[in-house]
């Protein structure tokens, strides 16, 4: 292969369309645009979703759902990715490096899903654990911090 030589693959690139050139060019007098009114019109504008007056989609329909920007900086954790964390001291920072939690992640919750064989340490404070999480890591040996 040849810089000079490399091509499109054939049919990828299609030819321009243009416009107002005659009948028989497929596109002439009115080019395309129907016949008159705004959209027409030489610099003819419409919001994007506008519907000509009439009410439009995104307004007749109604607000549902709500993104929370916390849950950006929230994680959870279960039992099973707890047991491939490397060594017994458990960190935010340590978590992180072990590509368990996202980078943006301030708190973590461990949730119980799976099992504890080691004895963790729990050392950050904005590492937390719904009841049954703490159970299993507390009867596993490891700790908490407070």
């Amino acid at each position: 292969m040849r810089l000079n030589t490399i091509k499109p693959r054939a049919g990828s690139k299609r030819t321009r369309l243009r416009v107002g050139r005659g009948a028989s060019a497929g596109q002439g007098k009115t080019c395309g645009r129907g016949v008159k009114g705004q959209r027409a019109r030489k610099g003819g504008y419409h919001k994007v979703g506008f519907e000509g007056g009439q009410m439009p989609l995104q307004r007749r329909l109604p607000k549902i759902g709500f993104r929370s920007a916390m849950q950006a900086s929230r994680a959870e954790l279960t039992l099973d990715d707890l047991m491939r964390v490397a060594g017994t001291d458990v960190t935010l920072k340590g978590l992180i490096e072990a590509n368990l939690v996202p980078e943006s992640t301030k708190v973590v919750k461990i949730i119980l899903s799976g099992a504890v064989t080691k004895a963790f340490v729990v050392k950050d404070k904005v590492i937390t654990a719904t009841k049954g999480a703490k159970s299993a890591v507390l009867s596993a040996g490891g700790s908490f911090s407070e």
